[in-house]
């Protein structure tokens, strides 16, 4: 799983790990309602993630268009705007869980946070 941070909206390092958070259980939770196969070989593997940057809600949400257009589990978490960022912002994509070969296509371009 890749956990793609936007860097456009400044969020401080702990809001940043509370909403990677946030992504992976939504995307855990998505791959289990849709029995997806890619999900058991990821549990029982460790449970791989790593955290990339994309500038922005675009860069995001053609992400999310491409991992679809792949077939790769991807979830964006939406904040509710209680601290850092406005209420209704994307701040996270998870990319997977997925077979790392298919994750890489739709990720592997971005840089290491």
């Amino acid at each position: 799983m890749v956990l793609c941070v936007r860097q456009d909206l400044s969020m401080g390092k702990g809001k940043i790990a509370a909403q990677c958070g946030h992504a992976t259980l939504g995307a855990y939770r998505q791959a289990a309602r849709r029995q997806d196969p890619f999900l058991a070989p990821w549990t029982m593997s460790g449970q791989k993630k790593i955290a990339v940057k994309i500038k922005d809600e675009t860069e995001m949400l053609a992400l999310h268009a491409e991992a679809k257009k792949k077939g790769v589990n991807a979830y964006a978490v939406c904040d509710a705007g209680r601290t850092q960022v406005p209420a209704g912002s994307l701040t996270v994509l998870a990319v997977g869980p997925g077979p790392e070969s298919l994750v890489d296509d739709v990720t592997g371009h971005l840089k290491l946070l």
